[in-house]
């Protein structure tokens, strides 16, 4: 029966915790450490040479006050150098009270006039002693027949001034030596309370840390980092992420398409980077609310925003240009069938009539009846046709009519219209009047004697729409607020929401220079104006060659 092989042994690895918080305590205590050991090498580098001085002045000190004394001076004049001679005497009592290594006193030829040791008086200084018998105070550290000493030289005079020999003091540098060693623990103890102190403040900060990280080590939080900046990156949602003063501090890629804005907004404010308007105030949070509706050039966005802890905010941002889209194409469409339906109606009623004539046998009023009904309806037409010459408006008032009949409402040409078939932007003029002409009828419906009136003619290369109703108005206060995204009095359908078509009309205006404005009409009820400069091609020139004739173009090649 075989043995199955026993596994190799795991091998040990030393390496940095894996916790944050340890790591972070860890680096701290070291730096605390490094920091300990730097200040005390920077502390003990200086204090030798600190202590050398000290003890070259103290020499100096003694020998200056020993060449001082007359008395001195006096015996190495008169007295021979010997053991027992009174100069010797003098300076060992001066080195016994100083506690000094030696104290030399020397006449010009350098012999020792005293010494610590006695068989060295009477004999020659083993250092040069030029210096200090030409005059000069000498401070050195210097190697001696008694080893190595702190050594301070003065010269010697007499009563007269004349230099006549020499003193020369040492202090053993074992003692400074000594003094520099005593002093190692002390500062080593200091040393440790400031190691103490940082490791204290260390584990104080590393836990502060741990719970503002919730304790993740680091390869966490930078895979964090990195998954979040591939979600907000890849999402097909913008994020723009606020600080507490209401400056862009992120900004994904989506946000910047949808709002038209790149990595120069990060680090400005809402108002720098997108300018004011209703936008700016729903990212800002000065207006409040969830999916809150606003357009952005071409886009229409809903927004929402939510508070961070620290003071700001992050706001999201949909594309419902799209839904909008097919919310307005599904407009025109039960507009087409509601116009169809009226037809239908209107069609059977007369065809009813006109069976009803034929069974009475009053074919002559059949035939007068026919004609007048054929003739109002080439009338209308016609009449649109011959003022409005753009195909595209001309289609469109004709429809409109139909419902307008349908519901009741007279829908008519001001007298004053007239518009040639030079329109650079057929397109952006047709949903210009169309919303303008269903709000009217919207308005009006239900009341007495109902009645739209619409009014387009040319100045120049300039466009003036006018839309009037017989409808209640629009109060004062409010006729600035209606073209604000959003604002709607109706219940908006369940395909999109209200509160847009308004909104567009005078942006669509304002993107072409002109204005859109709301006052109020001779009627009583509400006269929509707009002014669209340079709306029509010059005279012999063909549309399409002047620019394009696509709004959604024509804008995005202004934002660019």
């Amino acid at each position: 029966m075989g043995m199955s092989p026993t596994p190799p042994a795991r091998r040990l690895r030393l390496g940095l915790p894996r916790r944050m918080f340890a790591q972070v305590l860890l680096m701290q205590v070291a730096i605390a450490a490094g920091v300990a050991v730097l200040a005390t090498g920077l502390f003990l580098a200086p204090l030798s040479d600190q202590l050398d001085d000290q003890a070259m002045r103290r020499a100096l000190s003694i020998a200056q006050t020993t060449a001082a004394q007359p008395q001195i001076a006096e015996d190495l004049a008169h007295t021979p150098a010997t053991v027992g001679g009174p100069v010797q005497r003098e300076a060992e009592r001066i080195r016994e009270a100083t506690k000094a290594e030696y104290i030399v006193v020397m006449d010009r030829r350098g012999v020792r006039w005293s010494h610590p040791t006695p068989g060295e008086v009477g004999r020659t200084v083993s250092t040069d002693p030029g210096q200090a018998l030409a005059g000069h105070e000498v401070m050195q550290i210097d190697n001696g027949t008694l080893g190595r000493s702190a050594r301070g030289k003065v010269p010697l005079r007499d009563s007269d001034g004349k230099i006549i020999g020499a003193v020369s003091v040492g202090i053993a540098y074992d003692s400074v030596r000594a003094r520099l060693l005593h002093t190692i623990p002390e500062l080593f103890a200091y040393a440790g309370g400031a190691l103490a102190v940082g490791a204290l403040a260390a584990w104080l900060i590393s836990r502060r840390v741990q719970r503002q990280t919730r304790d993740l080590a680091f390869s966490d939080i930078s895979a964090l980092l990195a998954e979040r900046e591939a979600m907000l990156h890849g999402i097909r949602e913008g994020v723009v992420a606020l600080d507490r003063t209401g400056r862009v501090r992120l900004l994904n890629d989506e946000a910047g398409r949808l709002l038209g804005i790149g990595d120069e907004a990060v680090g400005r404010s809402l108002d720098e980077a997108l300018g004011e308007g209703r936008t700016t105030d729903v990212l800002a949070g000065r207006v409040t609310g969830t999916d809150l509706l606003t357009v952005r050039g071409q886009r229409v966005l809903v927004a929402n925003r939510m508070p961070t802890d620290d003071g700001g905010a992050v706001a999201t941002l949909r594309d419902r240009t799209e839904l909008e889209q097919l919310g307005r194409e599904l407009d025109s469409t039960r507009g087409l069938i509601d116009a169809l339906r009226a037809q239908d109606h209107e069609h059977a009623n007369r065809m009813h009539t006109l069976l009803g004539l034929l069974e009475l046998e009053m074919y002559d009023d059949a035939v007068e009846f026919v004609g007048e009904v054929v003739g109002d309806h080439r009338d209308t037409a016609e009449q649109v046709a011959e003022k409005i010459q753009d195909p595209l408006l001309a289609a469109l008032l004709v429809g409109k009519a139909t419902v307008a009949a349908e519901r009741g409402v007279a829908l008519g040409l001001a007298e004053r219209t007239g518009l040639p078939d030079r329109l650079i932007d057929p397109r952006g003029l047709v949903t210009i009047v169309g919303n303008l002409v269903d709000n009217a009828l919207d308005a009006v419906a239900g009341t007495p004697h109902a009645r739209v009136e619409v009014e387009l003619r040319a100045e120049g290369r300039t466009a003036v729409l006018r839309v009037r109703d017989t409808g209640p108005g629009i109060p004062e206060e409010q006729r600035e607020l209606i073209f604000t995204e959003g604002w709607s009095t109706k219940k908006p359908p369940a395909h999109r929401e209200r509160g847009i078509g308004l909104s567009l009309v005078r942006r669509l205006a304002e993107r072409q220079g002109g204005s859109a404005a709301v006052g109020e009409a001779v009627s009583g009820g509400a006269e929509f104006t707009v002014v669209l400069p340079e709306a029509l091609a010059e005279p012999g020139l063909e549309p399409a060659l002047a620019v394009p004739s696509d709004a959604q173009t024509v804008a995005e090649e202004e934002s660019r």
